[in-house]
């Protein structure tokens, strides 16, 4: 359990949220003799999500305007409502007040918040770098990868048919984890297999999930996969640099013959904190929601998958500039920047959708599938969570 500075803060007057709090003599916590705060039972008021995005922003108000004393003071409500082993949306909310106190670390100019960070040093994220054997389990527990490479798969299998020379050029931060599939797929086509070379675009620093192994020593246990698979195949590997527009119209000078887009429906690129806080709250409920239904409490699986989450939520939350690697944009946006590049869309054949849905039953029911125009969208109860999208040159 986290543990603050022993100076009793005033009380929350100054966040609206709490001013209907029942308070009394009966109702101040025993182990932090704070007047003003309310006891653990009274805490319980603040449990749901919606409380806790509150919570949340204005802690990340009162550490942007400096306000020291504030944000310890919220600090250490979100400590205890929101422990890192609760439910769902108590493990989210952990993950932001450890990106908090990071953003409130890295800021310098408290010394106040430097040394509530030095009294936090358990909160560093140990993400964990995966074999391909596991990390080619971790990606099929749900359908958050899998529903792109079976999206991308099945569109690439249908326009690449005849062909006698592929060339593959993926972006993905998943190490490769589909390619495996389409290798055995063009293996088996009735008219042979063909020779394909795949280009791999690696992170210039750590992303999750991690690989405990080069891409070089990747790229050779792909060919050597491919070779026991009749298939010709070679690998290279580049770290492009560019802002996404120009890549994508260097891109489209290439004359792909076809573009599969895939990524996760959210918008991390706002430059307000509150704005970029939101709408990560909002989202990433998604991966901690789902996760109750797959792995079990104290599995090292879920240990995994919730680092790699707290360390997407620290870089969105507590980095800016170079170091805020995570930037998501929304689909209408890629849609226009894609137009803009003169690819255009088209649609998913029915036999793609298929792939797709048939992937979907292998998972649990709260995955679903829908259509909007030409693109295909993952769903959790409803909510967005992946689009894919497919191109030509225009």
């Amino acid at each position: 359990m986290m543990q603050f500075t022993e100076t009793p803060p005033p009380p929350l007057h100054q966040i609206t949220s709490f001013s209907n709090l029942p308070m009394n003599n009966n109702q101040i916590h025993r182990t932090r003799p704070w007047p003003g705060f309310p006891t653990s039972k009274a805490l319980g008021s603040f449990g749901d999500a919606n409380c806790m995005e509150q919570l949340l922003v204005h802690c990340a108000n009162a550490i942007e305007s400096n306000d020291a004393t504030l944000a310890q003071q919220i600090l250490w409500v979100l400590n205890n409502i929101a422990p890192p082993d609760g439910d769902s949306n108590q493990r989210l909310t952990c993950g932001f007040l450890r990106a908090l106190i990071a953003r409130a670390a890295n800021s310098g100019t408290c010394k106040m918040f430097t040394a509530m960070a030095n009294a936090h040093a358990n909160l560093a994220i140990n993400t964990h770098k995966f074999s391909v054997i596991e990390l080619a389990s971790f990606v099929d527990l749900t359908p958050w990868h899998r529903f792109g490479f079976a999206a991308a798969n099945a569109a690439i299998l249908e326009v690449v048919e005849g062909y006698s020379v592929i060339h593959i050029v993926d972006l993905s931060l998943t190490h490769c984890m589909q390619i495996p599939t389409l290798i055995d797929a063009l293996a088996n086509r009735p008219e042979g297999p063909p020779l394909v070379k795949l280009t791999v675009a690696g992170a210039t620093e750590d992303v999750p999930p991690m690989l405990d192994l080069s891409y070089e020593e990747l790229g050779s246990k792909l060919v050597n996969f491919a070779s026991t698979n009749s298939s010709s195949y070679s690998v290279e590997s580049s770290s492009p640099s560019y802002h996404r527009t120009m890549f994508l119209k260097a891109l489209r000078t290439l004359n792909p013959t076809i573009v599969i887009l895939v990524d996760e429906d959210a918008d991390f690129t706002s430059n307000n904190l509150v704005c970029r806080l939101r709408s990560a709250f909002n989202y990433l409920w998604i991966p901690y929601d789902t996760m109750d239904t797959f792995l079990p409490r104290g599995s090292k699986q879920r240990q995994w998958y919730e680092a790699d989450i707290c360390w997407k939520i620290e870089n969105v939350i507590a980095h800016e500039g170079p170091q805020r690697v995570e930037r998501l944009e929304p689909k209408g946006r890629w849609v226009q920047r894609m137009r803009n590049a003169n690819f255009r869309s088209i649609m998913f054949s029915e036999d793609t959708v298929s792939e797709v849905k048939h992937m979907l039953d292998e998972h649990a029911a709260g995955w679903g599938l829908k259509k909007e125009e030409e693109d295909l969208v993952l769903t959790w109860k409803g909510h967005n969570v992946v689009f894919a999208t497919a191109w030509v040159p225009a």
